[in-house]
């Protein structure tokens, strides 16, 4: 069997278990993400594509679909586009126009630095829901570095694992945090092992006594 025919039989039996009352011509959006991706797929085979070829332009094509650059980024001025002034000392922050997530903040003593939204992801141990807080992000960039030129991201951020609770129930969801490791995605880890409680301006760190004591009088009252 051609893989062209193996293929349409594939994405046919998937659309069947998407949905079995479909009529003909009607409109399913699963079935219709399988069908384009059916057209990716005999896109790279009409173009000869096989073997390691069609794994390396699958490599490209997720790139681009993630919004990833195909080569390093270079800070030369065509890739910036002004952003204004969004933080105190900062004398005008630029985004990337190859890279939507990437911003660089030029100081006013001419100094600059390049964030990228997307590199860390947070996940809580306790229920391994990923989300963002930049205050975290901060703390594990002092363990992996700042972003340099030329800058070519990975296709997956770099998790950092946490824990959270409420030792006063007046400061809502959590007030003390342990940043506990970051995961590279190659599976390496770094250990952290940091603590924090909510203070007037943010997050202010403590050590551990104070953090079990805490964590104590937060897991009583769970």
């Amino acid at each position: 069997m051609k893989m062209s025919e193996w293929a349409k039989r594939e994405v046919e039996i998937a659309c069947k278990k998407e949905n079995s009352d479909r009529k003909e011509g009607e409109f399913d959006y699963g079935c219709a993400c399988y069908e384009s991706a059916l057209k990716a797929f005999n896109s790279l085979l009409e173009d000869g594509h096989s073997g390691y070829s069609i794994g390396f332009t699958k490599n490209i094509l997720n790139r681009l679909i993630d919004g990833q650059p195909l080569t390093p980024i270079e800070d030369t001025d065509d890739v910036w586009e002004e952003r204004g002034v969004y933080k105190d000392g900062v004398k005008m922050s630029y985004q990337c126009k190859r890279m939507g997530s990437l911003f660089k903040d030029v100081y006013e003593d001419d100094t600059v630095k390049y964030t990228d939204v997307d590199r860390f992801i947070c996940y809580d141990s306790d229920s391994n829901i990923g989300y963002h807080n930049g205050f975290i992000k901060e703390i594990a960039t002092e363990y992996v570095g700042e972003i340099t030129m030329p800058y070519y991201p990975s296709t997956k951020p770099i998790k950092v694992y946490t824990s959270e609770y409420l030792f006063d129930p007046i400061n809502g969801d959590y007030d003390t945090l342990c940043i506990e490791y970051l995961e590279f995605p190659d599976g390496q880890k770094i250990t952290i092992a940091r603590y924090f409680k909510e203070a007037e301006d943010g997050f202010e760190e403590i050590d551990y006594d104070e953090y079990k004591m805490r964590l104590e009088i937060a897991s009583k009252d769970r």
